[in-house]
């Protein structure tokens, strides 16, 4: 019979593994929004393309930061700091408001989101809940 320590040895690999395959896809799929991005910004003809614009550099940067997520887990002895889940939500939430901002009110519960998203942020980093 196995035991508690090989077999959370084989998890934490497969975790890794799993890892490793996630970075490479979402590495591709940065790639991808960066060639939208430049075709975007090329085609400066479309009345829509501002939207678009900001709407692709958001995703951008969700892609970017899920991206520094794995290599923090990395290099931060095999756990995710929770401030970076915090980021890539306040990311999340601003990409929603560009996308779909018809309702005022909708918009309202997204900011008030934004921030406690912010004050969550702001309580993670202070000096009684800092592990880094």
């Amino acid at each position: 019979m196995m035991s508690g320590k090989v077999i959370a040895a084989v998890l934490q690999w497969v975790l890794n593994v799993g890892l490793l395959i996630l970075a490479v896809i979402l590495i591709v799929f940065l790639g991808k929004e960066t060639i939208h991005l430049a075709n975007v910004l090329l085609n400066t003809g479309e009345a829509a393309s501002a939207y678009l614009l900001v709407e692709g550099i958001v995703i951008w940067f969700l892609y970017f930061e899920f991206i520094a997520l794995v290599v923090k887990y990395f290099q931060s002895g095999y756990h995710f700091p929770l401030r970076y889940f915090v980021y890539i939500g306040i990311t999340a939430i601003i990409r929603l408001i560009v996308v779909d901002h018809k309702n005022p009110f909708d918009t309202l519960c997204y900011s008030a989101a934004i921030l406690i998203l912010v004050v969550t942020l702001w309580l993670a980093n202070s000096n009684r809940l800092k592990r880094e």
